[in-house]
């Protein structure tokens, strides 16, 4: 794998995992039953704590990088002859 390709993977991934990442522990502003804030709709979430997710979706994405490099380091799955076929 070259360092472009890993780039790309691990980018793909990060935006993947952050999508399945970002509802966790997320509460509206009703659900909370506190005061809505004044130009937002109920809906809008109370802390959202997005460095939160960001770090965990870092920490996840970096333990699946590392099982797909390994399993193409290793030739477990050969992908260039999956592909040439």
């Amino acid at each position: 794998m070259s360092i472009v390709g890993g780039i790309v993977i691990f980018v793909i991934t990060w935006i993947v995992v952050m999508f399945t990442v970002l509802p966790w522990g997320v509460r509206t502003q009703e659900e909370a039953e506190g005061d809505i804030e004044p130009g937002t709709v109920e809906s809008a979430p109370v802390r959202p704590r997005i460095w939160f997710k960001f770090a965990i979706t870092t920490v996840i994405t970096t333990l699946i990088f590392i099982i797909v490099w390994t399993i193409v380091w290793l030739e477990i799955i050969d992908i260039r002859a999956f592909f040439q076929q």
